[in-house]
């Protein structure tokens, strides 16, 4: 079983930011200016990344065209950032692998071990817990 220490690795949450590409696909995001998905994704903007909105009302978001579900996307993400409560978030981390994401980045608050392990069994790296809007500045 994971322990706490692997799925809040600063090393791995590095390696994240820096390592597996700029294409994130943030789950949960819209354009709800009140909501910490919105304002992550601006401050992921800033340091150069490509954010994807996944979001059932597929919007517009930060001016990035949205989709209803990773699965909808036509193209690659590299990291799937998810914005959902813990009992849905392995099901987005499931979802991200079936993508053919390289990573997943459970926000803040966010953690499923289940999950946690099920998606670095799987190869990708991953993160919970943890925010890279207060990591990526850290670089």
């Amino acid at each position: 079983m994971a322990e706490i220490d692997d799925f809040r690795s600063r090393a791995t949450a590095r390696e994240i930011l820096t390592g597996t590409g700029d294409t994130w696909a943030v789950v949960g995001l819209s354009n709800n200016t009140r909501r910490a998905a919105y304002d992550v994704a601006q401050v992921l903007q800033r340091f150069g990344k490509r954010v994807v909105p996944v979001h059932p009302k597929a919007e517009t978001v930060l001016g990035q065209p949205g989709y209803a579900s990773l699965a909808d996307i036509p193209f690659d993400v590299d990291v799937v950032d998810v914005f959902v409560n813990s009992s849905l978030a392995g099901e987005v981390a499931d979802q991200a692998v079936a993508k053919g994401a390289a990573a997943v980045w459970f926000q803040l608050g966010v953690i499923d071990v289940a999950a946690y392990e099920r998606t670095t069994a799987a190869g990708l790296r991953m993160v919970m817990d943890r925010c890279p809007a207060i990591e990526i500045p850290l670089l």
